[in-house]
């Protein structure tokens, strides 16, 4: 069974020490509330993370859907403890809200991301570039998923106004409603390989799994007309076999989608910018008002778009911002450590010298 998840032979290497120990393999399907779906040879079984794993997680290493593990399983119980994570291959990452964590892994070993915008009214290039850059970071291919086709006003102008900042990543326009696309798109969905769907509430991301899977396997809801926004009918991640043997991971709406970590696919996603800076006549331009400034040359002759720039700029601070945050962080936590280490030094030279 765990064949048809991506279960190959570098994994079966890895996991080779968990198995000594009589453990199982899995992989995680489901994960809602901090109880997990896994995928085994011994069947679908309901697990929990084990209490020493949970202590040691450190930020990003709970599991997260798409791991592969190391389960006690109890096949009469259809139960699992999970003991391990096994290391993974990529990792979709955003900064996480509203935790003490610094990270939280939206999707695990993914081959291919499918960045999903709506052409009704959702399309925005900025919100695009971000995910663009998360996609790369993550090691798995973006391509650009464009849904409601069918509603479009100027379909050709969307879609190249996501081309313009796709740079390297196909842009599809799809209509789960007509069809249109949808063979396309399931080119990039290979068997035993796994997509996931990332993008904001209502532009469609659960009904593209419908569509693909040929059934209604999620819940959908109609956007609302007035505002062209829609609900959250994903409220947990699940991984799901198509038909086609290719496995396909909705997630619930993002809202925001805080980068972390994300340098190299920042790099990646405007490459154009980066490629133009190389040119200028310093090498540590600032691009404002250098002399010999590629940068803002193109600006203003209408050769580079203000705002891509200016988002440029946005997630380049937005990165540095979280980096400072991390070292004060580490800073912290390396201070807290030596504090810990002198007391426990002067609590035991008094208790030698019997001064307690």
């Amino acid at each position: 069974m765990i064949q048809s998840y991506g279960w190959s032979d570098a994994l079966q290497q890895a996991f080779a020490r968990f198995a000594a120990e009589g453990l199982l393999p899995g992989r995680v399907v489901v994960q809602q509330r901090g109880l997990y779906g896994l995928v085994t040879d011994a069947g679908e079984l309901a697990a929990q993370i084990s209490g020493r794993l949970a202590h040691e997680a450190e930020s990003g290493g709970y599991p997260a859907v798409g791991d592969w593990v190391a389960a006690a399983a109890r096949p009469a119980e259809h139960a699992a403890t999970i003991h391990a994570v096994l290391p993974r291959r990529t990792a979709f990452v955003r900064k996480a809200a509203f935790t003490t964590a610094t990270e939280q892994v939206v999707a695990s070993n993914v081959d291919v991301a499918l960045l999903v915008a709506s052409m009704n009214a959702d399309l925005n290039a900025r919100r695009l570039e971000r995910y663009l850059a998360a996609a790369w970071q993550s090691g798995a291919r973006p391509v650009v998923v464009l849904t409601k086709c069918d509603l479009a006003e100027d379909a050709e102008a969307e879609i190249a106004e996501a081309e313009a900042v796709a740079f390297g990543a196909p842009v599809l326009a799809v209509s789960a409603l007509t069809g249109e696309g949808l063979d396309a798109l399931a080119e990039h969905l290979r068997p035993a390989e796994t997509a996931v769907l990332v993008g904001s509430s209502g532009v469609g991301k659960s009904s593209l799994v419908n569509a693909l899977a040929g059934e209604e396997l999620m819940a959908t809801a109609a956007i609302r007309e007035a505002d062209a926004h829609g609900r959250h009918t994903t409220t947990h991640r699940e991984l799901i076999r198509l038909p086609s043997g290719a496995l396909i991971l909705d997630t619930p709406g993002m809202r925001e989608l805080g980068l972390i970590d994300a340098g190299d696919g920042l790099s990646a996603t405007f490459e154009d910018i980066e490629a133009l800076a190389e040119t200028c006549r310093f090498a540590d331009c600032g691009h404002g008002n250098e002399p010999g400034c590629a940068v803002r040359e193109a600006i203003e002759n209408e050769r580079l778009d203000p705002g891509r720039w200016k988002s440029f700029q946005k997630l380049q601070r937005e990165l540095a911002h979280q980096e400072r945050k991390e070292d004060r962080v580490a800073r912290e936590a390396y201070r807290r450590h030596w504090i810990g280490v002198h007391k426990a030094a002067r609590a035991h030279v008094k208790s030698k010298r019997g001064e307690w």
